[in-house]
Order: structure tokens, then sequence, then C-alpha cells
């Protein structure tokens, strides 16, 4: 089986409505679709973080791979990117994400040629249905949706998430510039929650030590099950352990430095920042040596989110729920999707590969959305909307 083709396809993932972070507000999130043509007729199909990916595996990804054998995996790395090693100021952080994609396709069309769903290329199920939080947060009203500007709104919204779906894990935006309207939502959610509902949050690295020393002491009574990114560096995150004990994440995928350290305690990354799911299963097994929980990203199609779903499904080590704006996603590009957890889980795929199908349909609205309007400002202050916010906020 030989390489025959590769096509990359920028498009908008919107949410139903823009959720407010530290940045100001997001309405959804734009991405590249890789399909891996082969002489087998085998498709396989992977996922990028940016459209700026769209370049990168046209102009030198896919001259480089044509003619080449698929299930040759390490060799298509070895052409497409140089040699790194974890986190330094010399690597290309952008081709590695890129090649993240066509990595995703490639395990992809290794699944459908020996009809095998990923998990089991990748050791077998240790459980099939994967643990996911919902997403909360202030939002703004866009189109019947959205609209939580009060604790009290977004609280309803939760009861509604645990009524309708028979949800009891939840993570959320705690990133307001005055933190009382956050440690009220809070407070309203565990009061009316119970104590048997996982309450994780995100602050997008928007406040200082200080600032965060002082939110943590009403949050410890909280029983906030993890903080993510409250300062922004792993430094500020030490400095901060000696006042709380909620347990810390982020996105940046520095084992040494959280070793050495002691913080954070936990990483939630996507596949693509690894360079693909080879790499991401090393590094999760790593993790797991030195104790450092894992769980994945969100806020991408069902093509990268069924990868983690089968990486969850093969990995003991993800123990956690991991993120998920599926119940705020209206729109995919797959059949199948969006994902929608009930219960607090998704069951993993069964088809082969990653076990889900591109609609072309969906494929080329979402292609529109994006060609019409641009990529997402992930960093648009509605506040502001000429000055980007720096943080931490102030």
């Amino acid at each position: 089986m030989r390489i025959t083709g590769i096509r990359a396809t920028p498009v908008n993932i919107p949410l139903e409505a823009p959720y407010l972070w530290s940045y100001g507000a997001l309405a959804g999130f734009s991405k590249t679709i890789v399909e891996v043509e082969t002489d087998a007729g085998i498709v396989g199909l992977g996922e990028g973080p940016s459209p700026a990916n769209v370049a990168t595996i046209e102009k030198s990804f896919e001259p480089r791979l044509l003619g080449r054998d698929p299930f040759d995996i390490s060799g298509a790395e070895q052409l497409c990117l140089p040699s790194w090693r974890g986190v330094a100021t010399s690597i290309d952080f952008a081709a590695i994400r890129a090649f993240g994609a066509i990595e995703m396709a490639l395990w992809d069309i290794r699944g459908k040629a020996w009809n095998q769903p990923l998990y089991a290329l990748l050791g077998g199920a240790v459980r099939k249905d994967i643990a996911f939080t919902d997403y909360f947060g202030f939002r703004l009203a866009a189109g019947g949706a959205g609209g939580e500007s009060s604790p009290e709104a977004v609280l309803d919204y939760c009861l509604r998430l645990n009524a309708e779906h028979g949800t009891t894990c939840f993570e959320g935006k705690f990133s307001t510039q005055d933190p009382d309207p956050s440690l009220r939502m809070m407070r309203l959610l565990r009061e009316k929650l119970g104590p048997a509902a996982v309450l994780r949050i995100d602050s997008n690295m928007a406040y200082s030590v200080a600032e965060a020393q002082r939110i943590a002491r009403p949050l410890e009574e909280l029983d906030i099950r993890n903080w993510e990114d409250p300062c922004a560096t792993f430094e500020e995150l030490a400095q901060l352990r000696r006042s709380t004990s909620i347990r810390f994440s982020v996105h940046t995928p520095d084992l040494r430095r959280a070793v050495a350290l002691g913080v954070p305690e936990a990483f939630c990354t996507d596949v693509n920042v690894h360079g693909g799911i080879g790499r991401a299963t090393r590094f999760i097994a790593a993790c797991e040596q030195m104790g450092v929980d894992f769980w994945c990203y969100s806020g991408d199609s069902g093509i990268a989110s069924a990868a983690y779903l089968h990486l969850a499904a093969a990995t003991t080590w993800i123990r956690e729920p991991s993120q998920s704006l599926f119940r705020m996603q209206p729109l995919d590009v797959i059949e199948e999707g969006p994902f929608r957890p009930r219960g607090n889980v998704v069951r993993v795929p069964e088809g082969p590969g990653l076990g889900v199908t591109l609609s072309r349909e969906k494929l080329a609205h979402c292609h529109r959305l994006f060609v019409d309007h641009g990529p997402y400002d992930k960093f648009h202050d509605p506040e502001r909307p000429g000055v980007f916010r720096r943080l931490p906020l102030a």
C-alpha cells in the first residue's frame, strides 16, 4: 500500500454561544481536517489544531510522503520533522502539530487496513466508557443559546445538564477580572450539586500569584478537584502551592520541570502537541512513571475527539475525566458527531481505525464557514475590540 495524496481542509467548528475567558470571548475553533489517500482506496482521517497547518501539510509534507508506505509512521516522521526531544526553544512546534494530524491519519489507515479499532492497535481497551466533564462558564447570547451572564444563570445551566444528561463532572472558566462573580458561581454549584459532584476550574493564566493566593482561600472550602493554569508559569505555580492544596494542571507538556518543581500535578493536552498518537502514548507512560496525571484537551472536531476516546480506552493512566466542549458544539465534520456525554461518559467508537466517518456535506459546510468568515479570533475582547487583554488581569 502506498500514499497517493493528502488533502488538508481548513474548517471552523463553532460553539453554540461564545464563552468568556481570560482573553475575551471565544466563539469557536478553527482546525485543519486531513485526509491521507492510498492506492488501496483506504483514506485515513486526521485533524490539525490550526488552519495554518494547511500550508505545511500541502507544501512540505505531501511531497515527502507521496509513494511512501502508510504503515511506516516512524519513517514518515523522520522525513517530515527534524530531530527533537521534549520542550526547547529550537523546536518548530507548528510543524510538530501539523505532523500530528498526518500521524493520526496514518493510524486510522492502519486500523482500517487491519479491520481493528485504534484502541486494539494501542494494546486493547481497559475501559470503553470514557469519562468527560461537561463545560460551563459565563457566555454571551447567540441564536437562542448562551446568555449565562450571572452566577445564578450558570447554576441553572449546570442543573439542567445534571437533570437531563446525568452530568456530575463539571469543568468551567474561572477567569473574571473581579473574581467575586466566579467565586459566587462556584459556591452555588457546590451547594446545589452537592459534595459528590466533581468541580474543576480553568483560569487560563488570568491571575498573579498574589491574586491567586487570595482566590485559593475560599476555593479550598469548595473541594475543587483541579485548578488549571491559575498563573502563567510553573515557577508561579510552585509559589502558589505553598498557599493551597488544590491540584494544578497545565497545557504545556514539560514533564522535566513539573517533576523538578513538584507542580503541576497533571497535564491536559491534545495529541498534536506531542507530534501524534504514538508520542502521546510515550509521554503518558513517562507521566505514569513520575506520578503526574494526564487527561485530554477539548475544542476539536469528532476526528481528534475520537483519537482521545481510543487513547483513553487503551491507557490505564488516564484516570480523570478529560475535558469536553461536546455539549456546546452544534456542528461537526463526522457523521457520528458531535459526541454527547451521558452520565459523564462517551462510548469509544468500535469501527476500524478511529471508527468515525467523514461527512462530505458537513465538511463542506464547516469549510464554507472558514472561507466566509475567516479563522476564529481566540483573543477577541468584546469590551475592547481593538486591544488585546494583558495577563495577569488587573
